[in-house]
């Protein structure tokens, strides 16, 4: 095992972990704030093919994943169906929406036709402009900051508040149905906007890109386990969620580096989310100090 080798992975899985943070971020909104488990993400991380202009298939895919979500969230709120199901129906539909839009199942984004916004050749470019890491680390921040401004006005309150008791919050008068309809548009779009960054870091988009894309999405929630306690902020727990991802490919670079079998790794991802997903019930469980009877609260 050389080493060498080990570090010189590193910068790709520091991007990778950034992008796929992006997606983290989008997932959380959901599975923490929303309390749903949505399944859509795997499809809506396919929506992307390549375009003359950057910023505008950035903003398609955005828009496409805002879509993907308004469709599982009509599903859920208008039609009655459990979210996980509804999820599962819009994934399922979405494979076929992705193999018309990109015209077969694999599409070259190469770096030399297109101008591309990040890339894995920008990888250890000095030039700023073009420096993949820098790029992906400055959207973070701005997503960060959208999300702790929008989450602390009257709308993004009542969205938190839906997720955390959605009996309460009809109670006050608050659309329920709306909000959760919302939620699932704006993960689903932040999920479809990483999937473009995806496409054209690793210069292609596959139908099946998106598959595990969930269970990468919750690996976020490493960083929210690791540093729960020390992000108490909503903003710098979002934070957390993208540097778990970046933990989270420094465990696979590990276990590549280690020479474990690559066709586990599906296996141990899965194994390593749910190790971190448990930790808070280990530590309640087993780890808190009992409250004696009698003692001041």
């Amino acid at each position: 095992m050389n080493i060498m080798s080990l570090l010189n992975a590193l910068p790709g899985a520091v991007a990778q972990g950034l992008i796929w943070g992006i997606m983290a971020i989008g997932v959380y909104i959901t599975f923490r704030i929303l309390d749903i488990a949505d399944l859509t993400v795997d499809g809506s991380l396919m929506m992307i093919q390549g375009g003359s202009n950057v910023w505008v298939a950035l903003l398609c895919a955005f828009l496409a994943g805002m879509l993907a979500g308004f469709a599982t969230g009509l599903f859920h709120t208008f039609m009655g169906i459990p979210a996980i199901l509804a999820g599962i129906l819009t994934q399922l539909g979405l494979y076929s929406v992705n193999l018309k839009i990109m015209g077969k199942s694999n599409q070259a984004i190469n770096v030399d036709k297109f101008d591309l916004l990040v890339s894995l050749r920008y990888i250890k470019n000095v030039a700023i402009y073009k420096n993949t890491i820098l790029i992906v680390v400055v959207l973070i921040i701005l997503l960060v900051a959208v999300l702790y401004w929008f989450f602390g006005t009257e709308l993004g309150c009542s969205l938190r508040a839906t997720g955390c008791n959605d009996k309460m919050a009809r109670a006050q008068g608050i659309n329920t149905d709306f909000n959760r309809v919302l939620g699932l548009m704006i993960s689903n779009g932040l999920v479809a906007f990483s999937g473009a960054l995806l496409g054209q870091y690793q210069g292609f988009s596959d139908i099946n890109m998106g598959r595990g894309a969930i269970v990468i999405g919750l690996a976020g929630i490493i960083g929210e386990a690791i540093f729960g306690k020390i992000f108490r902020n909503f903003g710098l727990k979002l934070i957390a969620v993208a540097i778990g991802s970046i933990i989270y490919y420094f465990v696979l670079q590990i276990v590549i580096w280690f020479g474990i079998d690559t066709d586990l790794l599906k296996l141990l991802s899965a194994l390593v989310v749910a190790i971190f997903l448990a930790i808070p019930t280990w530590k309640s469980r087993y780890f808190s100090k009992p409250i004696r009877k009698g003692e001041n609260h």
